[in-house]
């Protein structure tokens, strides 16, 4: 067997359903940007290939995929000022501020800054919102001119993202179906910050007929709160029942779930899970922005993560933002985003810690509809090789991201991580890893 890329001595992620699928060290053939088999021992076949990976028993892993990202504000922070109260409002204040100011250049500039970044970790996969409510439609020009320079090795998918709510200026719903006409690819919406609660319901009604209408995912910023009565959430589930919705809408965020009765939540849960709706919490961001106003004790503001998982509903961690009006750090590093999903969810089980490593690899793969995504044969040859043993490791180390393929190339590569010891007069190397 003649083949493009061999990669060897490979332990593979544990299945969704937590079977051992990385017990033993297996190869991988690629061949035609397409994986055609995964066994142990296939080199020892006689097996050729133009291009040899020596895993050496590291963890393989399809592409980390961020459900959730703001591409048209990343790498902006300080522009025009920084945001001295650090919540949710002098943010979106910050950004109306920012984008009379805004060029097309700039705009594709920071944009593809982020996607070196995002390859760089092996996140080849973003679903960004951004923007419609400039009449110039600048940001949503500009990441449609990123999406097909950064096609050959990353996918971006674009949310048409009304910022400043759907009903609160005229004009705003022609400007998100022209976005819509121009290529952006799924509804987005942000019912909370509506003026009243009634148009927020509305605005969620009319966001999910325009994609049922156009056969499109719809993916609705949704009580991105910390007052347990904003509950759009409800309404998308009621929607996607009306609409036949089922599998294409999600709610992001879903932060005022943190503080809602738990009577409520019962019901709210099932209602959830009955519309095959889909979850994204941002856990860096929804630890920042929530539970501004409280004193002590403070609420950590995240939705409820393991009761959703827990349901059977398909729960991603997204990175929001990255160095913006709203957050002043981020690296396009999912393993950070799954770690702090974790503490904050207090998912520290080896189920559970799995479990959020399937939040930033699968789980939003699934969300965004993704052809082709993962191990198997048949599947598209993007992989990641992590410098760790398996997916509990590569949380605990934020491991490095060895080699990085895309459709069976080799797109990025980083060295393993060593420090030198100098102790009792001698030299020795660590790597903080088991068994390294």
């Amino acid at each position: 067997m003649a083949l493009d890329l061999l990669v060897l001595n490979a332990r593979r992620a544990l299945d969704a359903d937590m079977t051992p699928a990385g017990a033993t060290p297996v190869d991988i053939a690629i061949d035609g940007g397409r994986i055609v088999e995964v066994a142990p021992g296939i080199a020892a076949r006689g097996a050729t290939a133009t291009d040899t990976i020596d895993a050496a028993g590291c963890l393989v892993t399809p592409p980390f995929v961020d459900a959730h990202f703001h591409m048209d504000s990343t790498l902006s922070y300080g522009m025009p000022r920084v945001n001295r109260s650090g919540t949710l409002l002098e943010g979106i204040a910050l950004w109306n501020e920012l984008k009379p100011a805004l060029t097309h250049q700039a705009l594709v500039d920071r944009a593809l800054a982020y996607c070196d970044w995002a390859v760089a970790r092996g996140l080849l996969a973003i679903r960004s919102h951004v923007d419609v409510c400039d009449p110039r439609l600048l940001a949503v020009d500009a990441l449609l001119e990123v999406k097909a320079r950064v096609k050959p090795w990353l996918d971006l998918q674009l949310v048409a993202f009304p910022q400043d709510g759907l009903y609160r200026r005229p004009g705003t719903e022609a400007l998100l179906i022209e976005a819509l006409d121009r290529g952006v690819d799924v509804v987005g919406g942000i019912p909370h910050f509506e003026r009243t609660m009634t148009d927020g319901a509305r605005s969620v009604a009319r966001l999910c007929e325009i994609a049922a209408e156009r056969g499109l995912r719809v993916d609705l910023h949704c009580d991105e709160s910390d007052d347990p009565l904003s509950r759009h959430v409800e309404t998308l589930a009621a929607e996607v029942h009306r609409l036949g919705l089922h599998g294409r809408a999600t709610g992001s965020h879903l932060t005022s779930m943190h503080s809602m009765d738990n009577y409520y939540v019962s019901k709210l849960i099932p209602l959830m899970a009955e519309a095959d709706l889909g979850v994204i919490a941002n856990p860096l961001i929804n630890i920042t922005l929530q539970g501004r106003h409280d004193t002590y004790p403070k609420r950590r503001g995240m939705t409820r993560v393991p009761e959703l998982m827990a349901a059977g509903l398909t729960v991603a961690f997204g990175q929001d933002c990255a160095m913006d009006p709203w957050y002043p750090l981020g690296s396009g590093d999912m393993l950070d985003v799954a770690s702090m999903g974790l503490h904050v969810a207090q998912m520290t089980g080896i189920d559970d810690m799995r479990r959020c490593f399937q939040a930033v690899t699968t789980n939003p793969a699934r969300l965004l509809g993704l052809d082709g995504y993962g191990l198997d044969a048949g599947c598209q040859a993007d992989i990641v090789i992590l410098d760790a043993g398996d997916e509990v490791e590569a949380l605990r180390l934020r491991a490095t991201r060895l080699s990085v393929i895309r459709a069976g190339r080799l797109i990025a590569r980083t060295a393993p991580s060593e420090t030198t010891l100098l102790l009792d007069g001698g030299t020795r190397l660590t790597r903080c890893r088991i068994g390294a």
